[in-house]
């Protein structure tokens, strides 16, 4: 069975499921979808559609940008049938 998810994403969701799949050392997760509004993906609500994660973690050690990029997508793969549309992701050192 697959884990609750909200109506449309939170910032609150995403790091708590970024921290019980990959625990990170550092994590900040934004909501920014209020900036694009009116854009492609927005849902009018002005939350819940575009994120930036800024996040370190011991698993992506040794590996290169897009096999950590996909750590993350995978971890947050429910999200996008919940909205999520847009996500930027700043790995972090």
């Amino acid at each position: 069975m697959s884990p609750s998810v909200p109506t449309a994403p939170t910032a609150a969701a995403i790091e708590a499921r970024l921290r019980d799949t990959l625990a990170p050392s550092a994590l900040e997760v934004i909501d920014e979808s209020a900036a694009h509004a009116g854009h492609s993906g927005a849902n009018g609500l002005g939350y819940g559609t575009h994120f930036r994660v800024r996040i370190a973690a011991p698993a992506f050690a040794g590996l290169g940008r897009v096999a950590q990029h996909r750590l993350v997508y995978d971890a947050l793969r429910h999200f996008t049938d919940a909205g999520l549309h847009a996500l930027a992701i700043e790995i972090q050192r």
